[in-house]
């Protein structure tokens, strides 16, 4: 949104440096490329850390389960632990991690419908940065 000074206001924030800096928080907690992977991948139905790891793809091990940790922290996704040997584990999107798909699709396919604006920017930018 812009004002008439032509400054573009951040949706939410309204002035107030507190808010404008919490929504940046939240946006990078949710913004990496592995969470919105895994937010993609579970909201087509809960599944197992292995059976995630395999639809998510070249993810280390460590990197899904800092990945779905923090999911939880923020609670975006669910870990029902069945007491059986071995112990299964399941994870699934909460309430509040099936309401970030909606906003994620849109994102998405903004990027999709300006991708030849975006690379065309990015090359100009580079044809002219690269004379200095």
């Amino acid at each position: 949104m812009s004002n008439q000074g032509g400054t573009v206001e951040k949706p939410g924030c309204h002035g107030d440096t507190a808010a404008c800096e919490h929504i940046s928080r939240m946006l990078a907690r949710i913004s990496d490329k592995w969470t919105l992977l895994v937010v993609r991948v579970l909201g087509q139905g809960p599944l197992r850390f292995n059976a995630l790891r395999r639809e998510v793809g070249e993810i280390s091990q460590k990197v899904l389960a800092s990945t779905l940790r923090d999911l939880e922290e923020n609670g975006f996704v669910s870990r029902t632990v069945t007491p059986v040997t071995p112990p299964q584990v399941e994870y699934a999107l909460t309430d509040l991690g099936r309401d970030l798909l909606c906003p994620v699709r849109a994102l998405a396919e903004w990027v999709v419908a300006n991708s030849v604006r975006i690379e065309a920017s990015r090359t100009a930018y580079a044809a002219r940065h690269s004379r200095d």
